[in-house]
């Protein structure tokens, strides 16, 4: 962030961390190892030292669409690292990317097209692009890998934000348009073309770019930015790249720094956390609900405080629940199903930073929750972990939905799905959270031949609901 960059020194003080975990460790007596837990296993850690750097910030994932391997990205104070979590009780440090220019604390990437698309603060540092398929096959790990691409339109950005159904990047915090959204068409992910920006609300520390499809009809189909802008929230219409025009903003009590926000996923509720709010106020952890029913007239919907004093830092939704990473208390996560109630509560988390829950910015960066596998990925000061839900955490996920059937169940490897709507594709898990079976279309009925895995609980994920397996 622009202004409080130097306070965020701190960060340095929790590299104390320096082994490596690779197999799994169940959440027991709400402790995993060292790491206090509720309803999450540890799976995998990688520390700092491990990927020969002396900090870790944010993360994002990749899926191979060719085989469901899944792979995490991890930013580092000298580079990316890219680490194959395929056998997430044995993950594989691949090799990094290093940086474009010098090192710094702040390095953010996401991925488009089996690319990944990385800026960071240090000075000239541009975007980076790499070709993610070049890690299908990495003969002797770690390596150190080159980019594919180089975008030279701005020097140091804060982070990068990605439309995947549009085909465009937006670099923002750059000394580019006033720190606002600068554009990139990246629909040839090797490619990038700039194309103009926007500088009306001024800087925008983060910002998330949807194609909208929420309740607010005047705006289905275009493509809107909602900015995290320091001191508003600015809601802007850029789907004409050459004529931006902003929509609305908002403010709200109490204000820290404005730091990153996430719409729920049927686009009418906005979750924002300030990232400064607590130390400067003195609260829990505060997130604040924005109702974003009528676009042009944003409304503040309620306040959220949490379980604890920590400082919050990145969150996001998948489904009915709320992944927060909450620095020195690490990830929380709240169920959100009741939201328009102004209900919210915590149901589970994981503590990468034990024996403090206190404010300040240090701990844990980022959570990335959207892998289908259901591991997720936390990345901050003290390196990299792999957590996953316990199997125990929630019965409910678990339940067939109405007008779909699986039988027989225990079965002996030839399992029969029935359901009224498409179910999508079809993956089938094993306990480590590896696809040991995938179908590739979408259907409203098959059958499955699992008769070449061994016995044992499985998971069978459709697009509506994942549900346990026994082979006997």
């Amino acid at each position: 962030m622009r202004s409080y960059m130097t306070k965020i020194c701190l960060i340095f003080g929790f590299l104390q961390f320096s082994t490596i975990m690779m197999a799994q460790t169940p959440c027991d007596g709400n402790m995993s190892g060292n790491f206090p837990c509720d309803g999450y296993d540890l799976q995998a850690r990688l520390t700092n030292s491990a990927m020969d750097a002396n900090f870790s910030n944010d993360s994002w994932g990749w899926t191979d669409p060719e085989d469901g391997k899944e792979y995490a990205l991890v930013g580092l104070s000298n580079g990316t690292a890219f680490i194959d979590i395929s056998n997430p009780t044995s993950v594989v440090y691949l090799g990094k990317l290093p940086t474009h220019t010098g090192n710094s604390a702040w390095r953010d990437v996401k991925v488009y097209q089996n690319h990944a698309f990385i800026v960071s603060e240090a000075s000239g540092h541009g975007m980076q692009v790499f070709d993610l398929t070049q890690l299908r096959d990495v003969a002797n790990p770690p390596v150190t890998f080159s980019e594919t691409a180089h975008y030279d339109g701005f020097g140091n950005a804060h982070n990068i934000v990605i439309n995947t159904e549009s085909g465009y990047a937006y670099g923002v915090g750059t000394q580019t348009f006033s720190g606002g959204p600068h554009f990139i068409n990246i629909q040839d992910p090797a490619n990038p073309v700039g194309e103009g920006g926007y500088a009306a609300n001024s800087y925008s520390h983060d910002a998330q770019v949807v194609t909208y499809s929420g309740p607010d009809t005047d705006y289905t189909g275009r493509e809107v930015l909602i900015g995290s802008n320091e001191d508003e929230i600015a809601i802007v219409d850029i789907t004409d790249k050459a004529n931006p025009v902003e929509i609305s903003t908002i403010s709200y009590p109490n204000i820290g720094y404005t730091h990153q926000g996430w719409f729920t996923e049927d686009q009418r509720y906005f979750l924002l956390g300030d990232e400064i709010d607590e130390i400067d106020f003195g609260f829990n952890t505060r997130t604040i609900i924005f109702d974003f029913e009528d676009l042009d007239d944003p409304q503040i919907h309620f306040e959220y405080e949490g379980t604890n004093t920590s400082t919050d830092h990145n969150g996001y939704v998948v489904g009915n629940l709320f992944y927060l990473a909450s620095y020195r208390a690490g990830m929380r996560v709240l169920d959100i199903s009741d939201i328009a109630n102004q209900n919210m509560s915590e149901i589970g988390y994981f503590d990468t930073v034990p024996n403090s829950d206190n404010v300040g910015t240090s701990g844990l960066w980022n959570v990335y929750p959207f892998f289908e596998s259901g591991n997720i990925v936390l990345s901050g000061n003290n390196g990299f972990s792999l957590v996953k839900q316990s199997e125990t955490l929630s019965v409910t996920s678990f339940e067939t939905p109405k007008g779909m059937s699986m039988f027989p169940n225990p079965s002996s490897g030839i399992v029969d799905i029935n359901a009224n709507t498409s179910i999508g594709p079809v993956a089938v898990y094993n306990t480590l959270g590896q696809v040991v079976y995938k179908t590739k279309s979408p259907t409203n009925n098959l059958q499955l031949d699992l008769t070449h895995l061994h016995t044992g609980l499985y998971f069978v994920k459709t697009n509506n609901s994942t549900q346990k397996l026994i082979l006997k």
